[in-house]
């Protein structure tokens, strides 16, 4: 999940350049390891890479495996490891030997919830904003870029049929998809199909609610029964599922209609994909940004109503910046990612990526909650409550996003904006005293096992990227992380949340730079969610954005603060100029 950022004002953000740990040569991959006080740790990942392809581990292979990683062993040390080495390769061998699905998840859950820390969170009747009068227009195709708390009420007052919404945003895809290079399939017979029996229960006075008829896109790490699921990469274009996701289910329960598979990078990195580099509506020059980049750029050309993204490390706020999308982050566990490319277990989350706050809310209510399939999906009351007020929610700000060399002044101005909705932020420190940017190891470590079967096969030659931080070179990185050292960084990962969760004592929401210091990874690690919405054009015509991350399973209080704000300044109400089609309206 490549995060492929946007430019700044003045200059290029610095953020991470993947969302695996980037491919480090021998001395600054040292260097990392020893910045952790690891030392010559690496000998268990060198030694088995040694011993490929040899009958057994002798004393020559450990004394030469000692000379890479920095360690020396006496003679007789080496000799007493052997029988345990040897052992130790034999059980490799036969792992390696048992088949494992992507889909197979360790059996150790990550669980974002310190013990003792129940969620925080009231179980209040789900109240969405009063839409007022909604009026079909002169023609269908001008509701393009409608959101979809109007779009709704264009269906379930009948004005417009589902039918007639889906040809259209299917009529938008085959027009505009291949110019933005975001659709790998368009799911016709299916959308068409969803489409007429939502007609036909409406009709019948049975509306399902507002995702009812509601055309949408999947991001293409998402299983669908009938229909491809390719991963965006070449090795996968031919992979299909006999089931669908839960999203995907959930959504159909919904009365949503699937209209289209949308591109990822390359096993969810970057922009680029098997047929090409998707782009950003704004910009046709420029990519979309990465991992979601089909469901960002999609959205917010007007080729459909909604979309589901993924992120594991930036691959919802990044692309949702480079092309002005409203978007959630939910709270790890949130939503069950049962039928998702599995790339990092303890990090992967799922999320909606829409026009407007509101319409992230309506998603996020029909996709949330346990299954039964995902181990660490769970139910915690999502109480969104669009007119509640602003002034009970506890808000903070750490004073230095605003102040360092990367602030700019759409930042600035973002909190003073906030500040005049009557919110009084106050200044709170995130964890500090960690080596936060070390812990990339640990998706580093699950991507190279979620594909190992890749690594070992060379298909991995057929991916679209083949740079020194592209996945091909990041997986083979990662066969040298030792065992220990990836738990001791789950381990530090543990202290990072526990400091979070007192730094979050008695905030609901922090308000901050997207790309703010360490708090993409920082949050990624910890599992909060974090809602991103564009905060200004800069002079080239493209977005910028801001967000607001909320406390653990506080999604609403997040998208409350998010709203208010997109409320007050109206910039996702605009329209990339390539796909208008006249007249069109916002939220």
């Amino acid at each position: 999940m490549h995060i492929d950022p946007p430019r700044s004002h003045e200059a290029e953000r610095r953020v991470p350049e993947s969302d695996g740990a980037t491919a480090l040569d021998r001395r600054t991959f040292m260097a990392f390891f020893s910045s952790l006080g690891l030392g010559g740790s690496l000998f268990p990942g060198v030694l088995w890479a040694r011993a490929q392809g040899v009958a057994e581990i002798t004393t020559e292979i450990v004394a030469e495996a000692e000379k890479v990683a920095g360690l020396d062993f006496t003679a007789e040390e080496r000799e007493m490891m052997l029988r345990g080495l040897n052992s130790n390769l034999e059980a490799y061998e036969a792992i390696r030997a048992q088949p494992i699905p992507n889909e197979v998840a360790p059996a150790v859950v990550f669980d974002p919830e310190l013990p003792g820390r129940a969620p925080d969170v009231e179980d209040r009747p789900f109240r969405r904003s009063r839409p007022g009068e909604v009026l079909r227009p002169g023609t269908v195709e001008e509701v393009a870029f409608w959101p979809v708390t109007m779009l709704s009420e264009l269906v379930r007052t009948r004005q417009v049929s589902s039918e007639e919404l889906t040809r259209m945003y299917l009529d938008r895809l085959e027009r505009h998809g291949p110019t933005l290079e975001a659709v790998i399939s368009i799911t016709r017979e299916r959308a068409l199909a969803q489409a007429r029996r939502a007609d036909e229960e409406i009709g019948q006075g049975r509306w399902r609610g507002p995702l009812h008829g509601i055309p949408w896109g999947a991001k293409d790490l998402l299983a669908t029964k009938g229909y491809p699921t390719t991963w965006g990469a070449e090795p996968y274009r031919s992979q299909s599922f006999d089931y669908d996701a839960t999203v995907v289910r959930r959504l159909d329960e919904a009365g949503a209609v699937l209209v289209a598979k949308l591109t990822l990078g390359a096993l969810a990195m970057g922009d680029r994909w098997y047929g090409g580099r998707t782009r950003n509506p704004w910009n046709l020059e420029q990519g979309s940004s990465g991992s979601s980049a089909g469901s960002a750029a999609a959205t917010v050309a007007g080729l459909v109503g909604f979309s589901i993204g993924s992120e594991t490390l930036g691959s919802i706020i990044s692309p949702s910046t480079r092309t002005g999308a409203s978007s959630l982050r939910p709270t790890f566990g949130r939503v069950s990612r049962h039928g998702a490319m599995a790339l990092s277990w303890t990090m992967d989350k799922l999320g909606p990526m829409c026009r407007c706050v509101e319409d992230c809310a309506l998603v996020l209510d029909a996709i949330h909650g346990a299954d039964g399939a995902d181990p660490t999906a769970r139910t915690v009351p999502f109480p969104w409550q669009a007119d509640r007020s602003l002034a009970e929610l506890r808000v903070g700000y750490v004073p230095g996003f605003f102040q360092d060399e990367d602030a700019t002044d759409f930042d600035r101005e973002a909190l003073t904006r906030i500040r005049s909705l009557g919110i009084d932020p106050v200044a709170v420190a995130l964890p500090d005293a960690f080596p936060v940017g070390a812990l990339r190891v640990i998706l580093s470590a699950e991507a190279a096992a979620a594909f190992d079967a890749l690594t070992r096969s060379n298909e991995d030659d057929l991916l679209v990227r083949q740079t020194r931080g592209s996945w091909p070179n990041s997986f083979r990185t990662a066969r040298f992380i030792p065992a220990v050292e990836y738990i001791q960084a789950n381990r530090v990962r543990r202290m990072v949340m526990e400091s979070m969760a007192t730094a979050m004592d008695g905030i609901d929401v922090l308000v901050t730079p997207s790309f703010g210091g360490d708090v993409l990874l920082t949050t990624n690690l910890t599992g909060h969610p974090a809602a991103v919405v564009p905060s200004g054009f800069r002079d080239n015509g493209t977005p910028v954005s801001f967000s607001f991350v909320g406390g653990l399973w506080k999604d609403a209080a997040a998208l409350r603060v998010a709203k208010a704000y997109q409320d007050a300044t109206g910039w996702h109400r605009r329209v990339p100029g390539a796909f208008a089609v006249g007249p069109t309206s916002g939220s």
